[in-house]
């Protein structure tokens, strides 16, 4: 089943108590300016120093509390998020990845102890959010082993079945209008800039009354195992979407030998 008109559901990635505190106040405005419920992705134990933008913010996890008491659903963003597997995994986008092609012991005592962590913020995953879309089936099994049977990622236009789990598509990193489908956007509340949040307020001033949660999404959607055509349509996405991150490497790294050169 394919909604019309399009549907989109807000996804917040890496967030932990050291998010940016400044990116995340926007954030957070434009989830209570906008009655939004979007997938809140929170590291349980962060250790990456990327994500350690800000002091600890000694309220997020009431914060947290707060926004899922209000309709957000909270995504388990891996467990550390330091990613340092290399290998293929079921997403084939990223190459280096916290869970793809690890043990599969090691990925059920990682998923175990990231769930006890956030249980014990008062908060209950729903989701499983991968940093870097890296997981492959060891992964699944573990987070059916702990009760996650719903995961954010894919390229379809609409949730399809996998491997017992429900997999809700997140396909944008920017809001873009769509005649149709199911789409999840994706945001970064540490390298977010100023244009992309006024990008994401000016399309939320247009579509609020479009954006979806995961509830509903999982009430309306009757998702089914993908077609041949629905399959063949996920891989040219995807294939699209690394020739374009492909364009973008090369163009950052002729900006800095030119850069350097001068």
């Amino acid at each position: 089943m394919s909604a019309s008109p399009a549907q989109y559901l807000l996804r917040i990635d890496d967030l932990c108590p050291t998010v940016s505190a400044a990116r995340w106040r926007q954030m957070q405005s434009l989830i209570e300016e906008f009655h939004l419920q979007p997938i809140l992705a929170v590291v349980p134990d962060n250790l990456d120093p990327e994500l350690q933008v800000s002091p600890p913010d000694p309220a997020f996890w009431d914060r947290m509390r707060t926004l899922r008491a209000a309709g957000a659903a909270i995504g388990l963003h891996g467990y550390r998020h330091v990613c340092a597997s290399h290998g293929r995994g079921l997403v084939d986008l990223h190459r280096v990845s916290e869970f793809a092609c690890v043990p599969a012991r090691t990925q059920r005592a990682w998923i175990g102890a990231g769930m006890r962590i956030l249980r014990g913020h008062g908060l209950d995953p729903r989701v499983w959010v991968a940093p870097r879309h890296g997981f492959d089936l060891n992964t699944l099994a573990a987070l059916r082993e702990e009760g996650i049977l719903v995961l954010s990622d894919g390229f379809t236009r609409a949730p399809f079945l996998r491997s017992g789990l429900t997999w809700i598509p997140q396909q944008l990193w920017a809001p873009v209008e769509k005649d149709g489908g199911l789409w999840t956007i994706c945001i970064h509340p540490n390298t977010a800039n100023d244009q992309e949040i006024a990008a994401l307020r000016n399309f939320l001033a247009v579509h609020a009354a479009q954006f979806t949660s995961v509830d509903r999404v999982l009430f309306q959607f009757q998702p089914a195992t993908l077609t041949l055509t629905a399959r063949i349509q996920a891989v040219c996405a995807l294939r699209r979407l690394k020739i374009s991150h492909a364009g973008r490497r090369l163009c950052r790294a002729a900006f800095f030998r030119s850069s350097n050169s001068a």
